[in-house]
């Protein structure tokens, strides 16, 4: 534990320097606001062992959507440590202790899910975000898997791609950008049947237990792979949008996996 103790208090002062920053950047719109989460994240990645071997690039060109697979709470540190990003995350994020207030200091826009009368709204903010320069990663699945399976990919949400378009008519075309995450080790070792439940976090596993296991341990080894990206107009249909990058991001996570 006395890793983790370190690691924890390494931690808090570096969300105790960074935060400031992070509230005047919000405060004045500025570029502040996403290049703090992209420093704090690329430093607790180092802080805590987690190794990210990048294949590909992410699309220059904006306004971007990132559609990923999603495995752990660590795909938000790893994601972000590579690039400045903004996520969609379920509402019940934003009332976690310590974890909700981060994701909101990141920007992080919240949807319910459930309540599809609410889906117009979170599509008019992801356009709002894609218009205003974020790059926004939408995790397609909906939820989180064990890190090898890929669920299918939910075309609701990518209605913002039209969203968008439709809002700003100098926008005729969205990048969208398959994205795959595979956890290809954990302390040294392969991630096999027995050691997926150390990185992946997802089904009914407590998220604190699991925290602490990954501070304390640490050197966890990741592959991140970016997709081609593709351009879509106004015509395009949002469930051939998730059908495609599905494709892609099954076939980028089993090469990540197999080495």
């Amino acid at each position: 534990m006395i890793r983790f103790a370190v690691s924890l208090s390494a931690l808090i002062v570096l969300i105790l320097a960074l935060l400031p920053i992070q509230w005047i950047g919000i405060a004045l719109n500025n570029g502040l606001q996403r290049s703090v989460p992209h420093l704090f994240h690329r430093v607790f990645c180092r802080l805590i062992g987690v190794r990210i071997r990048e294949i590909g690039k992410r699309c220059a060109e904006d306004p971007v959507l990132i559609l990923s697979n999603h495995a752990s709470w660590l795909d938000i540190c790893v994601i972000t440590a590579l690039t400045p990003v903004v996520f969609v995350a379920k509402s019940e994020v934003a009332r976690w202790p310590v974890f909700g207030w981060l994701a909101k200091l990141q920007r992080t826009i919240f949807i319910e899910r459930e309540r599809r009368q609410k889906t117009g709204v979170a599509t008019q903010e992801i356009a709002g975000r894609l218009l205003g320069g974020d790059a926004v990663v939408l995790f397609a699945e909906g939820t989180s898997s064990d890190g090898v399976r890929i669920l299918p990919f939910r075309s609701a949400l990518i209605g913002a791609v039209h969203q968008a378009l439709g809002d700003q008519t100098h926008h005729t075309r969205i990048s969208v950008q398959p994205m795959s995450l595979a956890y290809v080790k954990f302390g040294g070792l392969p991630v096999g049947r027995a050691l997926r439940d150390r990185v992946a976090w997802y089904g009914d596993a407590d998220l604190i237990p699991h925290f602490i296991e990954t501070l304390a341990t640490g050197a966890v080894d990741v592959t991140v792979t970016w997709g081609e990206p593709v351009s879509y107009d106004i015509s395009a249909n949002r469930k051939t949008i998730a059908r495609v990058a599905e494709a892609s991001v099954r076939r980028m996570t089993a090469a990540a996996l197999r080495g």
